[in-house]
């Protein structure tokens, strides 16, 4: 489960923010002042789920980018990087100090056993600056902490994982290394954030289809949740076959075989290996009022909305059936309002969500604070200084009474985190007068 998370100095982020999932001791109404929350070993409430809204290039996205970054870096960075080569990671670019300035990622999280770690590092392109890992079971103990090629490494590990900084490059991360040579603490991490942690864009949900298919094609149980969520949705969908394909199949374009025969020869596998697989969705036919059969349409075929709900239950179910993380950029894209809060409404109720599992999500829909789903200490905000710079800050730490009209404050911008437009309709309207003046003019001189 996680506690908190926080960067600094990457892409619009530069001051260092934090977005805690810890449940503030404000009372909410009804059942919102405890449903959402998630009594843990330690009785820290932690929430269920949270939203993060504000304008458009406010850092909504960037907040959850980095999310991304911080595991892709802890996954691959022993293995997946060259010695010198790039650790890509983007920083602040409209202020002059950070270029001097390294970023900063730092997570606060349960494991599965309960155990708390703090774990953090800096770097710039080239290197890692600083890294260091605590545990807290009673009180906090230090593990590691790195300062460059400089370790402090505690006596809890044994003799040959202490000796494994002299294989840890300057672009590597420690806690990666330490997975790659089979520590058990190393790797019971590196597999926290692999399957505890997720992280996908709702606008590019081709990426996680494959897996939404993969997981109805291998599990039964899993293929029903899929189409009992989907008939819920009254998307019309009766029902969804799975069609597993090889690459030689006739109804595979020649063009896409051509291409994973250049994947399976650059990677040294045989073709037939590959497995393609496509949704096949049934629809009812009717007479008149009456049904008298199904119709099956391919996934393609449907809605934007429908596709892009249909390949977001996926990592939703697995984050749910889990117990682990999810964060989702672009939350809303594409779907109907009423999906979207159904949703949040499965993490949030501890009937449909009784494994603890988390959602982070990124929203343009103000319409949510409009309702009694989220907590104040569920709904974040991102703003723009006039520096560029992202502010992330929770409506917890507003001074507002329970039962104040959020999204009416919100809208007369009490809270921050709206968009300034005001400026679009005097511009239509000088354009629309200069354009009046053209042409009068030739008139004028005729």
């Amino acid at each position: 489960m996680l506690i908190e998370f926080s960067v600094g100095n990457f892409r619009s982020f530069y001051t260092p923010m934090t977005l805690s999932l810890l449940a503030s001791k404000l009372r909410e109404r009804g059942a919102l002042d405890h449903a959402p929350i998630i009594s843990t070993i330690h009785r820290w409430p932690l929430l269920r789920s949270t939203g993060v809204l504000g304008p458009n290039a406010s850092g909504k996205s960037n907040l959850i980018k980095a999310l991304g970054y911080m595991r892709f870096l802890v996954l691959e960075s022993a293995t997946g990087f060259q010695l010198g080569e790039s650790t890509r990671v983007e920083r602040f670019a409209l202020k002059k100090e950070a270029r001097t300035q390294p970023a900063f990622f730092q997570i606060v999280f349960l494991d599965e056993e309960g155990v708390q770690y703090r774990y953090g590092f800096e770097l710039d392109e080239k290197q890692i600056h600083s890294e260091w890992l605590y545990r807290t079971r009673k009180r906090e103990a230090r593990l590691f902490i790195r300062e460059g090629q400089t370790f402090e490494i505690s006596s809890r590990f044994a003799k040959e994982e202490r000796g494994l900084e002299k294989l840890t490059r300057p672009n590597a991360l420690f806690l990666s290394v330490l997975a790659q040579f089979n520590s058990p603490l190393g790797g019971r991490l590196l597999q926290w954030f692999r399957k505890n942690l997720g992280v996908v864009s709702g606008i590019d949900d081709e990426r996680y289809l494959p897996f939404t298919l993969q997981r109805m094609s291998e599990d039964r149980s899993f293929h029903r949740k899929m189409v009992t969520l989907l008939k819920l949705a009254d998307i019309g969908i009766r029902d969804v076959r799975i069609e597993s394909l090889t690459v030689r199949d006739t109804s595979v374009p020649e063009d896409m075989q051509r291409f994973f025969e250049f994947l399976a020869q650059r990677d040294g596998m045989e073709v037939d290996e590959i497995t393609l697989r496509r949704a096949k969705m049934a629809h009812t036919v009717f007479s008149r009022t009456s049904p008298v059969g199904e119709i099956e349409f391919d996934l393609t075929e449907e809605s934007a909305g429908t596709q892009k709900f249909f390949a977001l239950l996926g990592p939703v179910i697995d984050t749910l059936e889990r117990g682990s993380v999810l964060a989702v950029d672009e939350f809303d894209a594409r779907l109907h309002p009423m999906l979207t809060r159904e949703l949040i409404r499965l993490f949030n109720s501890p009937e449909t969500n009784p494994h603890n599992a988390q959602l982070i999500f990124a929203t343009h829909d103000v319409s949510l604070l409009g309702e009694i789903l989220l907590r104040r200490d569920q709904i974040w905000f991102t703003e723009k200084t006039r520096f560029g710079e992202t502010e992330l800050y929770s409506l917890a730490e507003i001074k507002e009474r329970k039962d104040a009209s959020f999204l009416k404050n919100y809208l007369l911008g009490r809270y921050g985190a709206v968009p300034y437009i005001g400026g679009l309709r005097a511009f239509v309207e000088q354009e629309l007068q200069d354009a009046t003046e053209k042409e009068v003019r030739p008139a004028e001189a005729a």
